[in-house]
């Protein structure tokens, strides 16, 4: 039992020291940095599966969605919390889930659950400026890029892998771009992206 217990430590250690970060980092085609892109890794060795943690929430807030982006694992349970004085009708009829919540009110609240990857386009049928996205991913290796176009992906197993990047105004098919990586075998690594957008809608967030 105790040669047993001693091999399976070992076996513990070897695969924490084979996890390490990468840091990605997104710009555009004249090198500023890009936010709210969603960076996904799926190492060559296979995919864990994605921990349904939460709590989600795309509010509506000055009579927008917040945040622009938001990342959930599949199958998670997101709340559409009204925070604003006056009603609204959220909505989407994007591939992956098509929904509609009906109009509500200040302080009410709707769910929706995601049970399958995709893009999730929201809008609101009251109002036409509001938009925003829900990327629903299935590897627990993704996050959305901050204002200084990092992303910080923690610990993947160390090798060969995928990258994809998601943005909605990325000039690709879906949106989207995918290239080969290499994971440390520990500590962080290192990787910069460039994508081309769009430019985007007038009224969307300052984009």
């Amino acid at each position: 039992m105790r040669l047993l217990a001693f091999i399976l430590m070992l076996l513990s250690f070897g695969s924490q020291a084979l996890a390490a970060d990468l840091a990605v980092t997104v710009r555009d085609a004249r090198g500023a940095p890009v936010k709210d892109a969603v960076v996904m890794l799926y190492p060559a060795s296979g995919t864990p599966p994605v921990r349904v943690a939460g709590p989600y929430r795309m509010a509506q807030h000055n009579i927008q969605f917040d945040p622009f982006v938001l990342v959930v694992p599949v199958g998670a349970t997101v709340s559409f919390p009204n925070l604003d004085n006056v009603r609204h009708h959220v909505y989407s009829f994007s591939k992956p889930h098509p929904f509609e919540l009906k109009l509500y009110g200040h302080d009410e609240t709707r769910t929706i659950v995601f049970d399958k990857p995709g893009v999730i386009a929201l809008g609101c049928n009251i109002h036409d400026q509001m938009i925003g996205f829900v990327r629903v991913v299935d590897t627990p290796f993704a996050v959305k890029t901050d204002a200084n176009g990092l992303a910080v992906l923690r610990g993947a197993p160390g090798g060969k892998a995928s990258v994809k990047v998601w943005h909605p105004y990325l000039k690709g098919p879906g949106n989207e771009i995918a290239m080969p990586a290499a994971v440390p075998g520990s500590g962080t690594g290192a990787l910069t992206i460039s994508v081309d957008l769009r430019p985007p809608p007038d009224h969307a967030h300052g984009y």
